[in-house]
């Protein structure tokens, strides 16, 4: 499988020698880092849902299995095409920002897109609004994987399209079930697992009865 966008990541890796040594660092951490911003609106997400209704609170929990999925995926479909990696394969190339890859460690599809991708469309479906945040994060993940030249720009571009279909597809495969899971484990004996999933809604009217009993 070959692709016409050469050109386009000489330019794009050209461009990021040519920026201040503080933007190249940042690009290179945040290339990273925006994993773990993820996992923390991953623990927000279950926060927050742990007082919405069952259907509510399991979306949020299959926000980050849904995310692994596109992640597993992901790895499937690099162990099939097998593209070398652009800062090893691409003739004329200036150095990578980041250390390239081993051979074998496969470039398409961006494992890195595919889990933004897929965590921005479920974190989005668990709160509409969060795309807002989501998106431009994803965007800019992606974007840094060809900025500091481990990918091409369709690598990158295939993983966040993968990662927003599987996670879309996965959430909805699995609403039904997970919804009935929330709803046991709201009416479980245990603790733990009580507090795991949280009181859910409270009924409209209900704390201003209880405050007359009082």
């Amino acid at each position: 499988m070959t692709f016409e966008d050469d050109d386009l990541y000489r330019d794009i890796t050209g461009f990021a020698q040519d920026t201040p040594t503080w933007v190249q660092h940042t690009a290179e951490v945040g290339t990273e880092a925006g994993i773990l911003v993820f996992g923390a609106l991953f623990v927000v997400a279950w926060w927050r849902s742990r007082r919405g209704d069952p259907r509510a609170f399991a979306i949020a929990v299959l926000a980050p299995v849904a995310t692994a999925v596109a992640y597993v995926c992901s790895e499937l479909l690099k162990s099939v095409v097998e593209e070398e990696r652009p800062c090893r394969a691409v003739a004329g190339a200036v150095p990578s920002l980041a250390e390239c890859p081993p051979t074998g460690d496969w470039s398409f599809p961006s494992n890195h897109a595919t889990i933004a991708g897929g965590a921005a469309v479920a974190l989005a479906l668990v709160r509409w609004t969060a795309v807002r945040v989501t998106a431009p994060l994803a965007l800019l993940m992606a974007f840094s994987r060809v900025f500091v030249g481990v990918h091409y720009p369709h690598d990158v571009v295939a993983g966040l399209l993968l990662g927003a279909v599987v996670a879309a597809v996965a959430v909805r495969l699995g609403i039904r079930p997970a919804t009935r899971l929330a709803e046991a484990m709201r009416g479980s004996s245990a603790p733990v697992v009580r507090w795991l999933s949280g009181p859910g809604a409270v009924p409209p009217g209900a704390y201003v009865t209880s405050h007359r009993r009082r």
